[in-house]
């Protein structure tokens, strides 16, 4: 029995380090989130270049599965990047479909919002000691491995 009462404590303590992990990483990108400002575009037209810039050109279905949004309203957003000149079309070899990809403004811009955000958060981590800053990076390695598992 104790074994059984021993899975539940475990089982109870994962789910609540789960529960305060997802609560952390919420904050941290709403706090670092406010740097986005500065770029001057709104936060779903940048979470769409984003998926761009870092994924590399989609049509617009791929864009909207990614961002989880339908096709219309992915259609504004990049109607609305394209205004700003930040993400250009490309035909396909069969010019049926069309790719979406950032434009070289729009990669810049994306860049510079991510330095800005970066460095934001590692003037926080300068207040960390050394040990605690080592810690810290072993803890993102084991993200990385649970984001692997999701």
């Amino acid at each position: 029995m104790a074994r059984v009462k021993s899975k539940n404590a475990g089982a109870k303590e994962g789910f609540e380090t789960a529960d305060r992990l997802h609560s952390a990483a919420i904050h941290l990108l709403r706090r670092l989130r406010v740097r986005d400002r500065e770029s001057g575009v709104g936060p779903a037209q940048l979470s769409a270049l984003s998926v761009l810039v870092f994924g590399g050109p989609r049509s617009l279905g791929e864009l909207a599965d990614a961002e989880q949004v339908r096709p219309p309203t992915m259609s504004r957003i990049v109607a609305g990047l394209e205004r700003a000149g930040l993400v250009k079309r490309r035909k396909t070899e069969d010019g049926r479909r069309v790719r979406l990809e950032a434009s070289a403004r729009g990669t810049k811009i994306l860049q510079e919002g991510r330095l800005r955000r970066v460095e934001s958060l590692a003037k926080a981590l300068y207040a960390l000691s050394e040990k605690e800053q080592k810690l810290l990076g072993q803890l993102v390695e084991l993200m990385q491995r649970v984001i692997r598992n999701l």
